[in-house]
This record gives structure tokens, sequence and C-alpha cells, in this order.
């Protein structure tokens, strides 16, 4: 099952008879704009990353090598389709709108979150690996649930559609067939993207799977493609040609993304020491950055000055990361525990006096200096 692809790796355009038409229509500074989003992510990357390293953030997990296949998909769907994605997502996140210190404070660990789901239409980060699929669907299912008590107008009901984010190694979690078992039976208005970069932090998805792992939407009972995650815009007709036809009512789809994860895991993982470097090459050479700034130059949709502009737009975000992360504040302690539930609860108060006994013994070793 070859991945769909619509720009080859030298950066040449390829005739696809059902993906190339959704190409048909994107003006030029949609195109570039595609890039420029690719372009910044991966700058504010390298940064964040750089900020983890000097222990200016708790953790960070790099997304660099999958710009095109999360810039692709979620350019392809509506600002109002609600987007429930992993904790690498980052990409599709500031496409939202999402800014730079709101996505850091969960890595800063300064709040409980980062940002409003509702004013973005972009769920929170899901660190509970697959936890974010079971949320979807009940999205999802909520979704339908309007359109059939026309509790909201039968229009917007009807045109929302949800997108569900996961890696290989999620896929393989019981919470993903839970999630499909639902979306399938009850023709439910969900998009899975599998982001397969290949690696579930040190075991290869050839372990994850014997076969490619779109096939599993076909034990569900509905349709699973591939694409090459490392061309957007293969990325982008996919996604728009599933979205499309779930807004028609044919219930769930599946795309699964080939793609790579260039860097490790998280900023906690050292992945020299299970793959080897001869593989990182050879992904390396299928940059999506560089493939499609080819075809752009080529194809006389974007020159130099556009290039050095965006260059420059991404070392603003960077400084702009340098400054707001060292500059915030820590969350109130008590607060943290004070709302997790509404009520006091025997637990949590426990654990908060523990934390307050822990954090004591660091000033009494303190005063004995």
């Amino acid at each position: 099952m070859q991945p769909i692809q619509l720009l080859a790796e030298d950066g040449t355009l390829k005739e696809h008879e059902t993906y190339t038409p959704y190409l048909e229509g994107l003006d030029d500074a949609f195109l570039r704009d595609l890039y420029r989003h690719m372009a910044v992510e991966r700058r504010f990357d390298a940064e964040a990353t750089s900020l983890q390293r000097q222990g200016q953030l708790a953790l960070w997990a790099p997304a660099t090598g999958q710009e095109a296949a999360q810039i692709g998909t979620i350019a392809a769907l509506k600002s109002t389709d609600m987007v429930f994605p992993t904790y690498r997502e980052h990409a599709m996140a500031l496409y939202r709108g999402i800014s730079a210190e709101e996505m850091m404070t969960l890595f800063r660990a300064t709040a409980h979150s980062g940002w409003d789901p509702n004013a973005y239409n972009f769920n929170l980060y899901a660190i509970v690996l697959a936890s974010q699929a079971l949320h979807a669907t009940g999205w999802a299912m909520g979704i339908q649930q309007d359109l059939r008590l026309d509790a909201v107008p039968r229009d917007r009901a009807a045109d929302e559609i949800v997108l569900a984010c996961l890696g290989d190694g999620a896929s393989s979690q019981g919470d993903i067939h839970e999630s499909m078992v639902f979306a399938s039976s009850y023709e439910l208005p969900l998009l899975y993207l599998i982001q397969n970069n290949h690696w579930a932090i040190s075991v290869p998805s050839r372990t994850q799977s014997r076969a490619p792992l779109a096939h599993r939407a076909a034990g569900y009972g509905f349709e699973g493609i591939r694409v090459d995650g490392n061309d957007v815009l293969a990325s982008y007709a996919a996604a728009a040609a599933c979205a499309d036809s779930i807004r028609a009512g044919s219930g769930p789809k599946l795309i699964e993304s080939v793609t790579y994860r260039i860097g490790a895991h998280t900023t906690a993982d050292d992945p020299t020491k299970y793959r080897p470097a001869s593989e990182v090459e050879e992904w390396s050479a299928k940059d999506p950055l560089v493939r499609y700034r080819t075809w752009l130059t080529a194809s006389d949709k974007a020159d130099q000055s556009f290039f050095d502009e965006i260059d420059s737009e991404a070392e603003e975000l960077a400084s702009e990361l340098r400054r707001i992360v060292p500059a915030m504040r820590p969350i109130d302690i008590e607060r943290v525990f004070d709302t997790v539930y509404s009520e006091p609860h025997r637990q949590v108060e426990t654990e908060k006096a523990w934390l307050k006994d822990y954090e004591a013994g660091f000033a009494d070793e303190e005063e004995g200096r």
C-alpha cells in the first residue's frame, strides 16, 4: 500500500486522479503560507528544545520532520472543526493561533493548562497516551446528538467534524480500539490522523504493526488511506478529501501519515541508543521543508525575499520564547491541589501534605548550612 504522493522527493509535482483536483483553486498566497507555518514552527521547536536543555522547561517533545503532516492536515480543515492533539502537534497549535506563551505554560509547568480549548477549537495536549481519541469520540457523539435534537443550527452541526491525532505507538493502545469501535458503530464525523513517525519512543513501527496502520480502519468498517507525510500538498489533499466525505455523512476516516521523527521522542530521551544514524540520515534527506521550498522556487511561487522574510519571522518568535519563558512565574502550589475537585478530597489532601513536607526538607537544609 504505497503512500499517496503529489510532490516527489526531488520537489517535482506529480498528477493523481483523485487528489490533484484538491489543489486546484489554491492561490499562491495560501501555498506560501503553508511553507511559512512549517518553517516558523521548526525554528520554534529548535528554540524550545534549547530552552529545555538550559533548564527553562520541564520537558519538550520535538516535532522536527513532521511539519508537513501537521500543517497539510490542519490547513485542510475548517476553523470550526475541533482538534484533539497529542503532545507534539505544535505546528497545528500555532496554526490555530495559540500563542507561544500559552503553549509554554504547559511545558514550563506554570498552569494547569495553557489555553482555552473553545477559543481555538483545539483541545489541550493529551499527555496520557491515546486518551485524546476517546475525548474526540465523545465530542463527535455530541455533534451527532446536537444534530438529532436540533440543539444547534442544523447547518453548523452537519458541517462540523472532529480530528483525532495520534502516533504509531498510541495506535496499539486499547483506548484507540474503543474509540474506533464507537466511531464506526455510530458513523461519527471523526477523522483519525496517525502520524507514523516510525518510533514509539524506542519501539519501531514494524513491531507495532506487521501491516500498514491504515489497514486497521477496515477492521472497524471504515476507510483508511496512507499518505506521504513529508509531502505537505498530499497531506492537504488527503485531509481535504476525507473531510469532504465525512461532512457528506460517510462516517469516520483514517489517514496514516508516513513521516519520521528526526529528533528525540522527548528531551528526556536519547535516540542514539536505539536507532541507527544511517536511518536518520536517510530520512533527513527527505526533509519536508526542503522538498516544498524546491517546488515553490521552481514554480515561481516564492523568491528569496520571501524566504528571508520567513526566516526573520521565525527568529522573532524564537526571541519571544527566550524572553517570555524565563519570566513565567510558578503556579501557586495550593491552587494545583485545591482545584482538582470541587470539594475536599482525602487523597489530594494527603498528597499535598507530603509535598509540603518534602519542600520543607530543602528549607531545613538551607538553614543548616
